[in-house]
């Protein structure tokens, strides 16, 4: 409830209501805040009030003086205090009537009475209270405030002729207003005026100039008014021009016909029919033709709805409704178109060939949808066409790369200007066939905006349980895409959003190791580029150890694009000694790769040539292939630090911290002085300190490299090692085992020391690398320094 000393003991004034009652306002009212409202003096406005601090200050109003002020919100406050959250001159108001609606909210109507400045805040619970003051307003009539009124009573009532939104009751009311402040408030609360123009009015004490200020903004409002009436006639002009040109066409048309011309449309509607009988559409397509095909006949040509219309009848002819290529079912010549175009891959092979055996046994059947997921260069793309040239059927490639408009596939709905159907139904209707190889290329890369989201687009296109029944917005039937072959590509699967992966059936291709390269370059990529720069394969050829050379130090990379660019640029320098009439005959070897390429770009790191004290070889992944990093680590006097340098990232920065752990809490085991490690600083760094790095697998690499540190023992020389350490010493598995034996086997280590999960992992690997290596499989750190470290002097281990 509102308190005594609130509203009885503070007088602020007294004032007159509409029916002469007159209404003792106090000097302390409860605040209510209203958003884009201005509420004048001598007005009555309709307030909402649905907060629960604002219905109990109504509640609390109408059991007390129904008196409350009534402040209009500022957009961006100065602050977050209370007081700033309100524009300081308000009005003291009156609540003359309340309704309580069902859902809990009250409606008001709230009269305006007098204007009132705000002084200081009495309290803030439950709701805002404040002292307030009246405003000191001029009342003197001069002539000019005279001519001022009756420009605001004459502009007025022009304005109510225009518009049909100012209520009779407002006209009668400024018609009989004679005192001028009133005029003006009654006015301006009923302009279409920006709320702080509004407030700038309330808060203007000069009655000359708020009569100036409400008379600048009426004529303001009254010349788009009348613009608005001059628009609307020319609009029913043109409505009736288009009625009476109708009219004359319909007249033209019977006169063509008792004329006995040829009737265009109808010649029209009859090759669409021809056309529809001809498309076999299934019942529902068939329907929908047949419907828009009887509005085209009852349309003027001349109408625009008449081109959308025919628009759409054309696609619908147009679609392979049941139209398909025949499968090559002979699987040994599948087999033979594949390998001819891709050297290994023999998952993703295997699974094609399968899936022909299955057409070959059963005819109907559902397309399968894989996805191809490996790093840029490795033959994704062109492998989805090699795969519809062994099946004999269409191909179309799509890529969905920054795609971010849902549209893109399922195609804008027909009430939109230039409307067509998604990319999805365009390319079927390209190759003219229903069951295409269509490849979504880069499925990873989709993105999303206030337009939409792709990627749930295509849960249904990509869903076998659904795609029989996809359906276009702009078709607005259903088209079969089961019997499609989709094939999607990424290059991260993590990055294809969980549903839509769960739809597809991932078939990882790794990249490539050095041995496959020179296959591919030799089969593949030489006769290619031959051919391409105008040459002859006698012109030049590539010995396997060039081509080795090429790979290594000229390319970094999964795939092949960079090698073939390379051997691009001999050919084409072979070219233009050919083209110089030189006709000898070119041999790129080892020996004259650097003729024609330059310096190597890329060297492999040396390796330490002696056993060190500190110094391990650790195997690592990366996007290009595997590679052998060396650690180092050395220790000074200082105050118990560690310090890793070589650009590592956050969890090989965790793996030295475990490392370094691991091997202070089992200091007694290994007969470790506990007072060294207090007494100094270590540092581990990994060279090539350009270059980031990452990964747990480094783990035991580094335990290593500190245990030899600390015992004084240097490490194998030819041995290297990966796996990821816990704090208690185990071994855990890694991932990338392929790419990494390939470079320990290329860097010249012949002993490996490898996590005993990834034992399986070796059947991945060529069988000519592992015979040259021998492997220790582990499941703790003790075995791998018991492997790794030089024996001791005595030749006898302590622990």
């Amino acid at each position: 409830m509102i308190s005594e000393d609130t509203h009885g003991k503070n007088t602020l004034a007294s004032v007159e209501n509409g029916g002469g009652e007159t209404i003792t306002i106090p000097g302390v009212l409860p605040v209510m805040l209203l958003n884009d409202v201005v509420i004048f003096p001598n007005t009555i406005v309709p307030v909402v009030v649905s907060d629960e601090k604002m219905v109990k200050l109504v509640n609390d109003a109408l059991s007390s003086s129904r008196m409350l002020a009534t402040f209009t919100r500022i957009t961006t406050p100065a602050s977050e205090k209370p007081e700033d959250q309100f524009y300081h001159v308000g009005t003291a108001s009156q609540i003359l009537k309340m309704f309580r609606v069902p859902d809990g909210t009250m409606r008001l109507l709230v009269q305006g009475l007098l204007r009132i400045e705000r002084k200081r805040t009495v309290s803030t619970e439950p709701y805002l209270v404040v002292e307030v003051e009246p405003l000191s307003v001029e009342q003197k009539r001069t002539l000019r405030v005279e001519a001022l009124m009756r420009r605001l009573s004459g502009d007025f009532n022009k304005l109510a002729e225009y518009s049909q939104q100012i209520p009779e009751e407002v006209k009668i009311a400024v018609y009989n207003i004679n005192e001028p402040g009133a005029l003006a408030d009654i006015i301006a609360s009923n302009l279409n005026i920006p709320m702080a123009t509004k407030q700038r009015i309330l808060e203007e004490t000069r009655l000359e100039e708020r009569l100036s200020l409400v008379v600048a903004q009426l004529s303001h409002e009254l010349k788009i008014v009348r613009l608005g009436s001059k628009i609307q006639s020319e609009v029913e002009s043109e409505i009736d021009q288009n009625q009476r040109e109708y009219y004359l066409r319909e007249q033209m048309k019977a006169i063509r016909k008792e004329l006995g011309e040829e009737d265009d449309v109808n010649a029209e509607v009859e090759e669409f029919q021809q056309k529809i009988k001809a498309a076999e559409m299934p019942q529902q397509a068939l329907d929908a033709a047949h419907k828009e095909l009887d509005r085209l006949k009852r349309m003027s040509t001349a109408s625009s709805e008449y081109t959308v219309s025919r628009t759409y009848l054309e696609w619908l002819v147009s679609l392979p409704w049941n139209k398909a290529s025949k499968d090559e079912l002979d699987l040994d010549k599948a087999e033979k178109t594949l390998n001819r175009d891709h050297y290994g891959l023999s998952d993703v092979k295997n699974r094609i060939l399968e899936f022909l055996a299955v057409r070959k046994l059963k005819q109907t059947g559902k397309g399968p949808i894989l996805c191809f997921v490996g790093p840029p260069g490795v033959g994704k793309t062109s492998l989805g066409k090699s795969i519809a040239s062994a099946m004999k059927r269409e191909f179309v490639r799509m890529s969905l790369g920054g795609m971010r408009d849902e549209a893109e596939i399922r195609g804008h709905r027909r009430t939109y200007v230039g409307a067509l159907p998604g990319r999805i139904i365009q390319s079927v209707r390209r190759v003219a066939v229903n069951n295409p190889v269509m490849m979504l290329d880069e499925i990873d890369k989709l993105g999303s905006d206030f337009r939409g989201d792709p990627a749930s687009a295509l849960l249904e296109v990509l869903d076998p349980a659904q795609n029989s029944t996809f359906q276009d917005h702009y078709l607005d039937v259903e088209f079969d895409l089961s019997k499609v072959f989709f094939i999607t590509t990424a290059n991260d699967a993590v990055q294809i959003p969980s549903p839509l992966r769960d739809r597809m059936e991932i078939i990882e291709i790794s990249s490539y190791i050095t041995d496959e390269k020179v296959q591919i370059a030799r089969d593949y990529l030489v006769p290619r580029q031959v051919e391409e720069n105008g040459l002859k394969k006698s012109d030049v050829r590539f010995s396997e150890k060039g081509l080795a050379k090429i790979i290594e130090g000229y390319t970094r990379e999964a795939g092949v694009r960079k090698l073939e660019q390379q051997i691009a640029a001999i050919c084409r320098k072979v070219a233009r000694s050919a083209a110089t009439g030189k006709t000898e005959r070119c041999s790129i070897s080892e020996k004259n790769v650097e003729k024609y390429l330059g310096p190597p770009h890329f060297q492999e790191e040396m390796l330490a040539k002696t056993s060190q004290i500190g110094v391990a070889h650790g195997l690592a992944w990366t996007p290009v292939g595997g590679d052998v990093l060396v650690i180092e680590s050395t220790w000074m006097p200082g105050a118990k630090q560690l310090q890793v340098t070589g650009r590592l990232g956050d969890v090989m920065k965790e793996s030295a911290q475990i490392a370094l752990s691991y091997l202070r809490a089992h200091a007694d085991h290994y007969h470790l002085d506990n007072e060294v490690f207090s007494r100094r600083d270590i540092h581990i760094h990994v060279p090539e300190g350009a270059t980031p790095k990452d990964g747990p697998s480094a783990g035991i690499t580094i335990t290593t490299s500190l245990a030899s540190l600390f015992m004084n023992r240097p490490v194998m020389q030819d041995l290297g090692m990966t796996g990821e350490i816990t704090l208690s010493g185990n071994i855990l598995p890694v991932g990338g085992l392929r790419e990494k034996i390939v470079a320990a086997s290329r860097a010249g280590l012949k002993i490996l020391i490898l996590p005993k999960s990834n034992e399986k992992d070796l059947y991945f690997v060529p069988e000519h690398i592992k015979k040259r290596l021998k492997f220790h499989f582990v499941e703790n750190i003790a075995e791998v320094l018991k492997l790794a470290l030089m024996p001791p002097a005595d030749g006898k281990e302590k622990w």
